[in-house]
């Protein structure tokens, strides 16, 4: 299993459209990449705060796909990563950081 972590850095003066992240662009991702077999579920974030009650959050968003493999992920975001990346300006001017990870623990109640 393995995560794809999208990643908005909460920098200074950096412009983030919750409304539109989550009423427009999560639902067209979801309803995209959802549509391949290898996927497993998404999780969306804001961030809340610092590792101490006064910091901010080193991210402002967040947002985890899990897909059975890298090579399932690339299948379904690349026939569709024109669109998706092109509406990045219509909610965000932040660069995002995109990180693979493997997944070796995960534990739900």
């Amino acid at each position: 299993m393995i995560k794809v972590s999208i990643l908005y850095p909460n920098q200074s003066g950096v412009r983030f459209d919750f409304k539109y992240y989550t009423e427009v662009h999560m639902p067209r991702s979801i309803q995209l990449l959802s549509a391949h077999p290898g996927f497993r579920s998404v999780s969306v974030e804001r961030g809340a705060g610092g590792a101490a009650p006064d910091l901010a959050p080193a991210y402002i968003a967040m947002c985890h796909f899990q897909f059975t493999t890298v090579e399932a992920f690339l299948e379904a975001f690349m026939p569709h990563a024109s669109e998706l990346q092109g509406d990045m300006p219509n909610y965000t001017d932040a660069e995002a950081v995109i990180q693979f990870n493997e997944v070796l623990i995960e534990q739900r109640k």
